[in-house]
């Protein structure tokens, strides 16, 4: 009989391998050393395949179809992010049985053999995953492009594939990545709920799995975390166990947090204590407000800002040849101003000052800041080699 021996949540913050200017390197390096943390989990239980539960940022699906789940079937797990790249073994046997037998649980589940991953698996591939040859299951979530999954829906999943792995022989880890509050590409981007997150974290230090399941999308969305969607699929796989957690890293704009329920141990920290509900935020539960779709008119805009995110060479080339590219991608006079900040940015100390004019031209906001943060170091090196020129001259 199968078994989910493991267990947790971690962050995935691209800024953990960009490092740009405006982040503080101890905080990076306090959530770099709890990934690793959690890494050990994995020699302690020696899993023989992970099913690994990502959010999709629009790096890996396009505007032109956004499934709501979809699960990377085919022999590697291929993922691409910041000049890195990854090249891990996919467990197709059992991947190909979840697409079997999730039908007839009434989870119909998209696919793809080669789908490009972005930044929610490689940053955990890189500092949690890191040399372990074990095999994969890569899983995605829509989280950030409504209609979104309700979480009820995202635990009901994660209990019906963990009927399945009952009905096989491995032993199974369960990797949730994604989390906690953060705004990325809007208005409220350096104001995280941090104690909406402390509030989160307590409730699921008591095994109260509901704290996360009662919330709606759009309440999610309010409070900076959809991404606990993809959570939501591993507390439905395990059910109510007591978190224990390892780390919560408040930076200027996202709360990162590495949690482990499986397998329990004695708790090395105590339990966090937050008296009020929510943490004392307030919802306004008015709808969707920082993640709706991107008018159709903004086609072109965004669909230069996805590619650029799966090819380096574009990248390169928007930085040496503006023009060209944007005409290629007919972007309107308001677009191509916006798209400048793309080379821009390599002079920038805050790399999202220059999401607002992207998104005032219709670019999704997620879709911007991503963007920026994939051309940010091609762009800081084009900058630092014209000064260079310019000296010399």
């Amino acid at each position: 009989m199968g078994e989910i021996v493991a267990a947790f949540g971690t962050v995935h913050a691209p800024q953990l391998i960009i490092r740009p200017p405006d982040e503080k390197p101890e905080m990076l390096d306090a959530s770099i050393a709890a990934m690793r943390e959690l890494g050990k989990i994995l020699d302690e239980t020696q899993p023989e395949v992970i099913i690994f539960l990502g959010s999709d940022h629009l790096e890996t699906f396009s505007m032109n179809c956004i499934p709501t789940f979809a699960l990377i079937g085919g022999p590697r797990a291929i993922a691409e992010f910041a000049g890195r790249n990854y090249d891990l073994p996919i467990h197709t046997e059992m991947a190909e049985d979840l697409l079997d037998k999730l039908i007839h649980e009434s989870f119909d589940i998209a696919y793809s053999e080669d789908a490009v991953l972005g930044h929610t698996f490689a940053v955990p591939f890189e500092y949690l995953i890191e040399n372990r040859n074990i095999p994969i299951i890569p899983f995605h979530t829509n989280v950030y492009m409504p209609p979104l999954p309700t979480a009820p829906r995202c635990a009901a999943l994660g209990r019906a594939i963990a009927k399945i792995i009952k009905g096989r022989p491995e032993r199974v880890a369960v990797i949730a990545s994604g989390g906690m509050s953060h705004y990325p590409g809007t208005r409220k981007y350096p104001k995280p709920e941090y104690d909406f997150d402390r509030w989160m974290i307590s409730q699921l230090e008591i095994g109260n799995v509901d704290a996360v399941l009662n919330l709606t999308p759009e309440q999610l969305d309010e409070a900076g975390n959809t991404e606990m969607l993809s959570w939501s699929i591993m507390l439905g796989a395990t059910g109510p166990v007591p978190g224990e957690l390892l780390q919560y890293t408040p930076t200027w704009h996202h709360g990162h947090c590495m949690m482990r329920f499986i397998p329990v141990r004695e708790r090395r920290t105590p339990i966090a204590k937050v008296l009020e509900e929510y943490g004392g935020f307030k919802f306004k539960n008015a709808g969707f407000e920082f993640y709706k779709h991107p008018p159709a008119s903004a086609y072109h805009l965004n669909h230069l800002l996805f590619d650029l995110r799966q090819d380096t060479t574009l990248c390169q080339r928007l930085i040496e040849t503006f023009d060209v590219v944007a005409d290629e991608y007919e972007l309107e006079p308001q677009q191509r101003k916006a798209a400048r900040g793309l080379v821009d940015v390599g002079g920038a100390k805050v790399v999202s000052e220059y999401v607002p004019q992207l998104v005032e031209a219709g670019a999704h906001p997620l879709s911007a800041l991503m963007s920026l943060l994939t051309i940010y170091p091609l762009s800081r090196k084009a900058a630092k080699e014209q000064v260079t020129s310019g000296n010399k001259n």
